[in-house]
């Protein structure tokens, strides 16, 4: 199992690595260029269900890569693409503001609009165990959930300077690295390994118990 997380981690880091920087850069210069704030809550909306979708991908992929079960990739996925979505796009930047001093108002969207949610990790599940692809769809996840992350911090804080924007982006950084190489590699390999064990030690059980009977 630790040798699957590291040659998918090594697959995958570059294309992480270029999402964050591609991304930043990007915001940086509509930050410059054009009135971003006025629109980051009505964006952050749109950012944070397609960060969810293409998580979702990604995480049904590679469950379904070490584990023929339609079932549990689509329930694992579901699950770890809301979760660490809404940690690497909502509260992973609301702590981290706050942290910086930076006020900031809580908006969780899977409480708040579930059914977008929840219907965009099914599509994601879906379409992941197809197409069977991971590195452009994590690639998209990651420059997706930089900017979600982004938005998050303009749409709902106040009280901007260089400074804080400084700091935005570190947070940012950390908010999003870290949490999308767990929900789209290492998490999924996790609930695969964990549901075979489950299913090999039940499998052994029986044996044993109509062994007994015998």
């Amino acid at each position: 199992m630790k040798g699957e997380i590291i040659t998918e981690l090594k697959e995958h880091v570059p294309f992480t690595a270029g999402a964050t920087a591609i991304a930043v850069l990007i915001t940086a210069f509509l930050l410059i260029k054009q009135n971003l704030i006025a629109y980051a809550s009505s964006l952050f909306y749109v950012f944070h269900p397609a960060h969810i979708f293409f998580s979702s991908i990604v995480s049904a992929a590679i469950f379904y890569k070490y584990k023929k079960s339609i079932f549990l990739a689509i329930t694992s996925s579901i699950i770890i693409s809301i979760l660490i979505g809404s940690i690497s796009d909502v509260i992973l930047p609301y702590f981290g503001s706050l942290l910086f001093h930076l006020p900031t108002s809580f908006h969780l969207p899977t409480i708040e609009s579930p059914l977008l949610i929840f219907s965009v990790a099914i599509i994601g599940s879906i379409t992941g165990i197809i197409a069977k692809r991971t590195k452009l769809p994590h690639f998209a996840h990651v420059l997706i959930s930089v900017f979600a992350s982004l938005l998050y911090i303009f749409a709902y804080s106040t009280n901007f300077s260089l400074m804080t924007l400084f700091l935005i982006f570190i947070i940012t950084t950390i908010s999003v690295v870290i949490p999308c190489c767990l929900s789209d590699i290492v998490l999924p390999i996790l609930f695969e390994k964990t549901s075979t064990t489950k299913i090999k030690k039940k499998k052994n059980e029986t044996n044993l118990a109509q062994a007994w009977s015998k």
